[in-house]
């Protein structure tokens, strides 16, 4: 991160669970019981927008988000998959990978708008041992450090 720019949260700290790493870019997994599987893909350097990324990298971090909602998507069932990159907040890329159900808690608005509905007791939970081993699987094997 450029020493003039202010403080940015995902480049001091992970920002959630990681599940999955490498020099380019990591999941993490978002702490939200209403959305078990809710996963972030976040470029680990410092740039705003897609096209700050070359474009092979551009292709490398796509890829990644494809196969973590490919993951999300096996692994949770979901009834919809919501792929979004907005960085409004933390200017710093990222993507979201957010399983819906049609009895979620927000339904058919985005998880940012306004609750429909109480909680849905009946959700899938998966361990982050076998979310982070199924993405080894679709990602590969992280570099060890």
């Amino acid at each position: 991160m450029s020493p003039l720019a202010p403080v940015c949260p995902l480049c001091a700290e992970d920002g959630g669970t990681v599940l999955w790493r490498n020099a380019q870019l990591r999941v993490i997994r978002v702490n939200d019981p209403d959305y078990p599987g809710f996963c972030r893909i976040v470029w680990q350097a410092h740039v705003r927008e897609m096209s700050d990324l070359a474009p092979a990298e551009r292709q490398q971090l796509m890829a990644a988000v494809f196969a973590v909602e490919s993951v999300v998507r096996e692994l949770f069932a979901p009834d919809k998959i919501n792929l979004a990159s907005f960085g409004n907040m933390v200017p710093h890329l990222h993507w979201h990978v957010i399983p819906r159900w049609r009895d979620d808690r927000h339904f058919p608005e985005p998880v940012w708008g306004q609750v429909q509905r109480p909680a849905s007791p009946n959700r899938r939970e998966i361990p982050d041992t076998v979310l982070g081993s199924a993405l080894a699987a679709a990602l590969g094997a992280p570099p060890q450090a």
